[in-house]
């Protein structure tokens, strides 16, 4: 647990590279590939690199700190952005990726 909360920043961070790689690769599965397994195989990478570890990190934290520090309102914030503002930007990205991979096969 010490390696995880002394590593939380930078273990944060490449989740959220992960998580967002995972949306490309899962977009592009989606209309580039058109591929229901990887779409499926995409959506399982994006929950045990985006969301889930998350809010464990968080959690385990927040166990181990007994406090809310700006790591944990980071997190919150994170969690959040992805419930309310972050939607639409996914649903944007979404038709953005729509419309790329269908102008490509034109």
């Amino acid at each position: 647990m010490d390696v995880l909360v002394e590593n939380k920043w930078i273990i944060l961070i490449i989740l959220e590279i992960l998580a967002w790689a995972s949306i490309f690769f899962l977009l592009y599965a989606r209309y580039g590939l058109k591929s229901a397994f990887w779409f499926k195989v995409a959506t399982v990478l994006l929950a045990i690199t985006g969301f889930i570890p998350q809010v464990l990190m968080g959690m385990i934290n927040f166990i181990f700190t007994k406090k809310v520090d700006l790591f944990t309102l980071i997190i919150l914030l994170l969690i959040l952005y992805g419930f309310t503002i972050g939607k639409k930007h996914i649903k944007a990205l979404d038709a953005w990726a729509q419309m790329k991979f269908s102008q490509h096969r034109s």
